[in-house]
């Protein structure tokens, strides 16, 4: 069975042919400008005039919104719940819960956090639909990036997309022995709980076989790399990259400025 390794889709757009640090760094800038800013609803306008228009732009648009469904939208709406309901802060009472009192400034709160959650994760979702990973990886290498940091941040960016692929690997193979997986919510539950110990002790046992890969690959070796392919890095990709350090600045320079 073919795993997809990668949330990457193949393009012919504007955003696909950006340099990826100008891509790294943009979904950088969007989630220390989400989580710096002083302005209660600059998270809301990043997703509505940034990170929509740009999944449209990039031609992933679909994709993104088949991801933000099954994954982003329950992660921060768990994220609020928990925060809204378990979070002590304000004296304005809304409703009570039993013995949890739910006040008009903990849903601000917890609100306010989610869509940071929804910037973060559609940010790094953008970034995977739109780069391959190992351009991107060239690319910081290519600059002066120790081959094991790249290798980590790589790795991190995949660890999803692997999860996923493994995970519906597992699922077809114990449904092939009569394991019930499409019957209600709550049996389907319990036949998911099977899944946990081969898909963790799987993960870990790709740990062994990708230190032997790196070390095979000479990750630690002091010789300059070389590359196969040369990423272009065009002089309106460096201006985009330093606009979005401008801004990033600017949303911690009034976050810090004294009211």
């Amino acid at each position: 069975m073919h795993e997809r390794l990668s949330f990457y889709v193949k393009r012919d757009s504007v955003i696909h042919r950006l340099n990826p640090l100008t891509k790294l760094t943009l979904v950088l800038a969007l989630i220390l400008i989400a989580f710096t800013s002083p302005w209660y609803w600059t998270p809301h306008l990043l997703v509505l005039i940034a990170i929509i228009p740009l999944s449209f732009i990039g031609k992933v648009a679909p994709e993104f919104f088949k991801t933000a469904f099954r994954l982003i939208l329950p992660a921060a709406g768990f994220l609020f719940l928990m925060q809204a309901f378990f979070q002590p802060v304000g004296e304005t009472v809304i409703f009570k819960f039993y013995f949890l009192d739910v006040t008009q400034e903990s849903m601000l709160f917890a609100f306010r956090n989610a869509m940071r959650v929804i910037v973060m994760v559609s940010a790094f979702t953008f970034l995977l639909l739109t780069t391959h990973p190992s351009e991107l990886m060239s690319d910081l290498t290519r600059r002066g990036l120790p081959g094991q940091f790249a290798y980590v941040i790589i790795s991190t960016l995949q660890i999803l997309p692997q999860m996923q692929a493994k995970a519906q690997t597992i699922i077809s193979a114990q449904r092939s022995r009569g394991l019930d997986t499409e019957s209600t919510f709550i049996k389907r539950m319990g036949s998911l709980t099977p899944l946990i110990g081969p898909l963790v002790f799987g993960s870990l046992a790709e740990v062994e076989e990708r230190a032997i890969a790196i070390e095979a690959r000479g990750f630690t070796s002091k010789k300059v790399k070389t590359s196969l392919y040369e990423i272009p890095d065009h002089k309106s990709d460096q201006i985009i990259r330093w606009v979005l350090i401008l801004l990033v600045i600017v949303s911690i320079a009034l976050n810090l400025w004294p009211s």
